[in-house]
């Protein structure tokens, strides 16, 4: 059993309970004992933190590749075209390492709150947003990739981790839920047998021919 905790963290908030300097820290957030970030999100970056007593589901949430897809919606300055979003899927090189996107799309402007200060593109760039899903979380990844390939990002915000999202949160805002049973985000994306279809059975509602499968592992 572990308890999880979802929290939006603002913008100019740190993604740890003390600041050696005085900054806004989670301390200001939420007052409960004996959790601890999984993963972090930079000092100006918002959106979806996820907080738990639980060292394993701590470490299982942060390690890349675990399965618990990162979901980003980014404001960058200028308009990316379609050879740039798939140069974000192909890879770009960073001083840390090459570094990927799942996917990578532009999308309308997302129904947010609205940030103070307000982001500015500077004069004649506008600016667009993309989202952007990464399967690691390096630090300021996302910005860094987007910096690569020409398009500095303006705004960041987390939507999800895994099965979790932002839903029913704003800003400073967090809920807590018990998990009482281990958390496997491969299934959780994975789709369900259709309700009409017998277990073991193919697509066509026929049974596999087991004996058939058994000579060929044989090599008959």
């Amino acid at each position: 059993m572990a308890r999880l905790i979802r929290l939006w963290k603002p913008h100019g908030v740190l993604s740890q309970f003390t600041s050696a300097d005085g900054r806004p820290t989670l301390k200001s957030l939420l007052d409960v004992a004996d959790v601890y970030p999984a993963g972090r999100l930079d000092l100006d970056s918002e959106g979806l933190l996820l907080l738990t007593d639980s060292g394993a589901l701590q470490a299982r949430i942060a390690r890349p590749g675990s399965g618990f897809a990162k979901r980003y919606q980014v404001q960058v300055e200028g308009q990316p075209d379609p050879a740039t979003m798939e140069q974000l899927c192909r890879g770009v090189v960073l001083k840390d390492g090459p570094a990927r996107a799942l996917a990578a799309r532009v999308i309308a402007a997302p129904d947010l709150p609205e940030r103070d200060p307000a982001p500015r593109p500077r004069p004649g760039r506008g600016s667009c947003w993309l989202e952007i899903e990464l399967d690691e979380g390096r630090n300021r990844q996302v910005r860094r990739m987007c910096a690569a390939v020409g398009y500095p990002v303006l705004r960041l915000v987390r939507v999800s981790i895994g099965p979790w999202t932002l839903a029913g949160l704003q800003p400073g805002n967090w809920r807590a839920e018990t998990l009482h049973a281990p958390v496997s985000a491969r299934a959780a994306s994975r789709p369900r047998r259709p309700p009409d279809r017998p277990p073991g059975t193919r697509s066509n509602g026929r049974r596999p021919d087991r004996s058939r499968a058994s000579r060929t592992r044989r090599g008959s």
